[in-house]
């Protein structure tokens, strides 16, 4: 049997209750993770903020946090993520742009 899939202690309940409710899908969704990363030249720090920008860019609220969260603690700068969301503007608008700074500084300012 596999080790468990290792969760953040900074997670929010309902990922920790998916992990621990379905640890094979987990821990497959993390290998998945794990080989995209490899899967090129960009460095740790390239791929997270790769990953915010997807994240803002989507829209997506709860992966732009956990993103952010992620790239605070491998230690890219605070300003270097809120750029990430400010050149969100003239892609997504200015308004879309706002409420995404918004969720960086969110984790920002809880950090």
């Amino acid at each position: 049997m596999s080790a468990p899939p290792t969760v953040p202690k900074d997670a929010p309940e309902a990922y920790r209750t998916f992990f621990d409710t379905y640890p094979d899908v987990a821990r497959a969704y993390q290998d998945l993770g794990k080989s995209l990363r490899a899967a090129g030249p960009l460095s740790e720090r390239e791929v997270g903020l790769v990953k915010l920008a997807i994240a803002i860019g989507a829209r997506m609220e709860g992966a732009a946090h956990s993103h952010t969260r992620r790239g605070l603690a491998a230690g890219i700068d605070k300003k270097a993520l809120e750029q990430v969301a400010i050149l969100a503007a003239s892609t997504v608008g200015f308004p879309n742009m706002m409420a995404a700074f918004r969720w960086v500084r969110d984790v920002i300012e809880d950090h």
